[in-house]
């Protein structure tokens, strides 16, 4: 299937929105749905109840003679750190509910391709799918020795240069979502980690807006429950458009 017409990386997230709407993928939606609704609310309670014993301890370093300061910092430090919990926590999040989710968010991707080129998979349902979580899992794995060495370098960049350290981890988040939701497709497909990265920089620019969306509708509340299922449905589709012609082509020679 070729390109009917250029599209954005963007413009694929949102069709994700329509996809999880589709008569007969709603049902494959549900449990990462679920995984990532039940993940987020847990972690983001959690964290929300820590904000205060922590605003109040940073309120405690603060002299007495300051005690302007510290108006001034009830007043800012709380939606500052929901904020810096959104950013922060988004991908280190979405990561544990892929873990959890891994075998399902396959099976996602495969009957969205289905959908989308109208050619059965030949699977075996169920058992299929438990026979095939070690190797789900082990591709999670991958992903993770591919992101935490660099996550590391990215984060003393955060915490050394203010803004511009900031600017780069986020980028550095948009680009491993593309990378992290991409993906189920291509393993679907059995594309090897490395080519799989190659491709996505071919493309750099339509994948990297892809991640650039995932992430920004990954911080906005509520809304970040939907963003598994709608991002691998995304990221399907463009593997559809995008990929699978040149994989395809690939296994020819």
């Amino acid at each position: 299937m070729q390109d009917q017409q250029p599209k954005s990386g963007v413009a694929y997230f949102f069709q994700g929105f329509q996809l999880i709407q589709t008569k007969g993928l709603k049902r494959f939606v549900f449990i990462p749905l679920m995984v990532n609704l039940l993940l987020f609310s847990v972690a983001f309670y959690f964290l929300l109840q820590q904000i205060d014993g922590a605003i109040l301890w940073v309120m405690d370093l603060v002299p007495e003679w300051l005690s302007w300061l510290r108006d001034w910092l009830s007043v800012i430090l709380w939606p500052l750190a929901v904020v810096i919990i959104l950013v922060t926590f988004s991908f280190i999040f979405s990561s544990i509910a892929n873990w959890l989710a891994a075998p399902f968010n396959g099976l996602l991707a495969e009957r969205v391709e289905q959908h989308l080129t109208g050619q059965r998979f030949d699977d075996g349902g169920f058992t299929a799918i438990l026979k095939d979580v070690p190797r789900t899992l082990g591709r999670e794995w991958t992903k993770l020795v591919y992101y935490i060495p660099r996550a590391l370098g990215f984060l003393i960049i955060f915490f050394l240069l203010p803004v511009f350290g900031q600017v780069i981890w986020f980028l550095f988040t948009a680009w491993m979502m593309a990378i992290q939701y991409c993906d189920y497709p291509f393993d679907n497909h059995k594309v090897p980690f490395p080519v799989m990265r190659a491709q996505l920089s071919d493309k750099k620019g339509t994948a990297f807006s892809f991640g650039l969306a995932v992430t920004l509708f990954a911080m906005v509340p509520i809304v970040n429950f939907l963003v598994m299922p709608v991002a691998i449905c995304g990221a399907t589709a463009m593997w559809v458009d995008k990929f699978r012609p040149q994989s395809a082509s690939l296994r020819g020679q």
